[in-house]
């Protein structure tokens, strides 16, 4: 009789457990969010849903079906902004399948702080989504770009994936070098290409990084930049490197190995980092006259890709120390790490300090092969008409 009663007693459980489910056809999946800020103050927030592959989905323009639509909210926070927009939509809206929020750089300039907050507190929203800044331009444009591959989200962030000289950075990510000590976050950066002629097909560009202080932007990186930071940083998986040798001619070198060490020293009152860096890969440029199959010239090549990696970091480092003055590597966490008493003294004045520490660095290439490059065509021609 006991074993009875436990028995209709789950098999009650059970069936409470599925009361409050809701069904897939009643939900309206969110691949992406656009952060704009409006005029009056308010932030605008676009969503880009899914439409399902199914007999109610899919509309035919020009024999293309349409794989998403996009609805529109404003509002003061994001409480307000949720309840306007769910009411633009006949199914409850689901985030958890979001991959991607891109924010204006107008309102990352105005500051991001309020709108991030709700992606902390909602569980709905999912830590791990990606966020960039776009650069030049507003975040619903990016997400309504007529793309050949239809959903710029999806396809943004597998570039990010596969390739390892972009910047991918997560909401998680972001609040972790928020509250850690000696870092401030960055993000990177898209843009729209305006120079496609084709304007049935719009495509987009990674542009970069936007460097953050106090939730706000603080500035832009280019593309050599944030190969600098992500050097830097240790998250360089992949680049590439390309010089003009002293003898005329033109040398380019693809990484696919980077390492780095940072060295901390603080002798009496200063502060110094010695920067370590160290990188193999193959030539896949060579418009110079030099035969790379002669040692010596390979030692010429080896030492220019050097010196231009040098300065590549010098002018990365010029500008988040001189100009921005904001510690995106995280040289204030190295002395935290290796030197806790110290940092204890740094911390209150280390946005103060940091534009005044000095610096070495230190470049050590590897060319582990040439590919196909061996010497210039030009060089061939010559050799030929011999």
């Amino acid at each position: 009789m006991r074993a009875l009663k436990c028995m209709i007693l789950l098999v009650f459980i059970i069936l409470c457990g599925c009361w409050d489910r809701t069904e897939i056809n009643d939900l309206a999946f969110v691949t992406a969010t656009a952060l704009d800020l409006s005029d009056n103050g308010n932030v605008l927030c676009s969503l880009q849903i899914a439409i399902p592959s199914s007999t109610e989905g899919g509309n035919h323009v020009g024999g293309k079906e349409d794989q998403f639509f996009i609805i529109s909210a404003e509002g003061k926070d994001g409480n307000e902004i949720h309840r306007k927009l769910q009411k633009k939509s006949s199914r409850l809206l689901f985030l958890s399948h979001r991959s991607i929020i891109f924010v204006s750089e107008r309102l990352a300039k105005h500051g991001i702080n309020d709108v991030l907050d709700i992606f902390t507190h909602d569980p709905k929203n999912r830590l791990k989504t990606y966020i960039m800044v776009v650069k030049g331009g507003e975040g619903r444009d990016i997400l309504k770009l007529n793309y050949p591959l239809k959903q710029v989200s999806i396809e943004a962030v597998k570039e990010m994936q596969i390739t390892g000289d972009n910047l991918a950075v997560t909401i998680r990510d972001f609040f972790i070098a928020y509250a850690s000590e000696g870092i401030h976050p960055v993000v990177g950066t898209i843009e729209r290409d305006f120079h496609s002629k084709d304007t049935d097909k719009e495509i987009f560009n990674f542009a970069g990084a936007a460097v953050f202080k106090d939730f706000k932007l603080n500035g832009l990186l280019d593309e050599k930049e944030s190969l600098g930071l992500l050097w830097l940083t240790d998250k360089l998986n992949t680049g590439r490197i390309t010089t003009n040798l002293p003898k005329g001619g033109e040398v380019g070198m693809v990484l696919n190995q980077a390492d780095r060490k940072i060295i901390t020293q603080t002798p009496n009152d200063s502060v110094q980092f010695k920067i370590q860096l160290e990188g193999q890969g193959s030539l896949v440029e060579n418009t110079s006259d030099l035969d790379i199959n002669d040692p010596k010239n390979l030692k010429v090549i080896k030492q220019a890709l050097e010196d231009a990696v040098k300065k590549q970091i010098q002018d990365f480092l010029f500008k988040i120390q001189k100009k921005y003055k904001v510690d995106s590597v995280g040289f204030g966490q190295e002395i935290y790490k290796n030197n806790p008493g110290k940092w204890a003294v740094l911390k209150n004045q280390w946005d103060k300090r940091f534009p005044e520490v000095h610096m070495t660095i230190d470049v050590d290439l590897k060319i582990k092969g040439s590919g196909m490059v061996h010497s210039s065509f030009e060089m061939q021609d010559k050799e030929i008409g011999k």
